[in-house]
């Protein structure tokens, strides 16, 4: 029987490594070229590229990504250049007769001001978090032509999924570009290496947020692959509680080893106040993950003193 063909976006970073160490069986040919082999911001390259694979299903998992100082300090290339990756993935699968696909959105798509649980009807009602409207703004229109491609031909079924915050193996742990929990990583063990007796958090570390272990996300992905017809045309997926920075710094801490102090610079940006999506869909599909936040963090840890 013939293998499904899954190109996978992105096959190198945290999701898309993730995604490709869960394969749960022979089913399935993987493609996931690496920037050499493929330039996402080459349309001709990529259309080229489906009529010589002629794949099955997309996974749109590659961005440009960082948190709020890598956010803040280059916003043109943040919407730029994840607005060009999907609209060449999306618009190349379309021509190529490619039927179904995921897109991967970010909980940052959501208004700055919106209730928590944030439902997935509120994207657009309100203005987005400045510290990253240029990458909220990318993933909103990658969300938006997947639907009016569906709208224009109901057998194009391009879904979107809105993770919550994301950690994990093959994360970015520079704290220049990487998001708040591996930053959180690399900040304690170096002050541990260093015997520092105290750690700065930006803010007052109340600031709420959900994160959740990519070894997750990347489960249900493969869950949502072999349930697509049952998944909504957007969609959250995330744990339905979240935790404050401060509880991150707090549990990263216990499992690092590092027995310093926390102080708290006002002065610093923090982003939204809370952060957490509303899981009602991925609650009726009957899955939930499977991490605890110490035993993500953990193997984490892991994946960073190993490489």
């Amino acid at each position: 029987m013939r293998k499904v063909k899954i190109f996978l976006t992105g096959g190198q970073g945290m999701v898309g490594s993730n995604i490709r160490e869960v394969l749960p069986n022979s089913d399935y040919e993987f493609f996931f070229p690496d920037i050499d082999e493929l330039n996402l911001l080459d349309f001709n390259a990529i259309d080229s590229y489906f009529k010589t694979n002629s794949f099955d299903f997309v996974i749109h998992a590659a961005g440009i990504v960082g948190g709020i100082h890598a956010n803040i300090n280059n916003p043109v290339k943040f919407l730029v250049e994840n607005t060009d990756m999907a609209r060449n993935i999306i618009l190349a699968a379309k021509n190529n007769n490619v039927k179904r696909m995921i897109n991967l959105g970010s909980s940052c798509m959501y208004p700055r001001e919106a209730i928590n649980p944030l439902k997935e009807n509120l994207i657009l009602k309100g203005e987005l978090e400045p510290t990253n409207e240029g990458y909220a703004l990318a993933k909103i229109y990658a969300m938006r032509l997947c639907e009016y491609i569906n709208r224009e031909s109901e057998e194009f079924e391009y879904k979107t999924l809105i993770p919550c915050n994301l950690f994990g193996r093959y994360d970015k742990f520079d704290p220049k570009h990487s998001h708040l929990l591996p930053s959180i990583i690399y900040k304690l063990i170096t002050a541990r290496e260093s015997q520092s007796k105290e750690v700065e958090i930006w803010g007052d570390g109340e600031a709420r947020r959900e994160f959740m272990y990519a070894g997750d996300l990347a489960n249900f992905i493969w869950f949502a692959i072999e349930n697509f017809s049952k998944l909504p045309m957007v969609m959250n997926v995330g744990l339905g509680y979240d935790y404050s920075i401060n509880q991150y710094y707090e549990s990263a801490a216990k499992v690092i080893g590092y027995n310093g102090i926390f102080t708290h610079d006002l002065s610093k940006p923090v982003g939204m106040k809370q952060k957490l999506v509303d899981i009602s869909f991925q609650e009726a599909l009957g899955w939930q993950p499977k991490y605890s936040l110490e035993d993500g963090i953990r193997e984490t840890f892991k994946f960073y003193t190993n490489n």
